[in-house]
């Protein structure tokens, strides 16, 4: 296993289990720690899966140049019913 993916595992884990004890536990805090375990998700395991998936890819090939778009338009003749 990579050292990305056991670092997103680790955060996940943290982030989720946090959320849980929030919802789970009737402590004066319980508020704080659901939101440290959103933060966590979108601040830490979002960026680090993004990452992950992202890397080594161009990204050029997913945005809508004209040239995309006119791959598209012929890809939709050529596959017309």
């Amino acid at each position: 296993m990579k050292p990305i993916h056991i670092i997103t595992l680790i955060a996940f884990i943290a982030s989720l289990t946090s959320i849980v004890c929030g919802f789970i536990l009737e402590v004066d805090y319980s508020k704080k720690l659901i939101g440290f375990g959103v933060l966590g998700l979108f601040l830490v395991v979002f960026p680090l899966f993004s990452y992950y998936r992202w890397k080594g890819k161009d990204v050029k090939d997913y945005m809508l140049t004209k040239e995309n778009l006119e791959k598209m338009r012929e890809n939709q003749k050529r596959h017309k019913y």
